[in-house]
């Protein structure tokens, strides 16, 4: 049976579960917590990296700042999509004000910035804020 490495949103641990099209459950194999959690992940530096190095999924990146007025606007919508995606995708949020350098990696130039990677690569980018239902349209494009 094929397999997908996924990263525990709750307590950082890479878990091997089967590839499935849909799941009822999953267990962290380490906090025994659920896997199917959705609500975005704040994270810094170094919880990003672990993800880009350790999860298989598509993770979906919004870069943003708590002045910007279209990113509170667009944050509701960010996590109505990642509602759409439980082990799918794992939606990120990168606060560009306390993590600089990481916003300086992917070259951030205006927020919000929503990137999608696989494989610890750049798929697709946008700028601007969109609603939930174009945000998950623009994911289902890279699953």
């Amino acid at each position: 049976m094929n397999k997908i490495t996924i990263v525990c949103p709750h307590c950082g641990g890479v878990n091997a579960i089967p590839l499935k099209d849909s799941y009822l459950k999953a267990a962290c194999g380490h906090c025994k917590a659920s896997l199917l959690e959705t609500k975005p992940l704040q994270v810094d530096t170094s919880a990003f990296d672990r993800l880009m190095l350790n999860d298989e999924r598509l993770i979906v990146a919004d870069f943003w700042a708590p002045w910007c007025g279209p990113c509170k606007s667009m944050a509701p919508s960010f996590e109505e999509a990642a509602r759409s995606f439980p082990l799918k995708a794992q939606f990120v949020k990168i606060n560009t004000e306390e993590h600089q350098q990481l916003a300086g990696r992917f070259a951030i130039r205006s927020i919000p910035t929503v990137i999608a990677f696989k494989n610890n690569r750049i798929v697709d980018q946008f700028s601007g804020a969109l609603p939930a239902s174009e945000i998950i349209r623009w994911v289902h494009r890279h699953l």
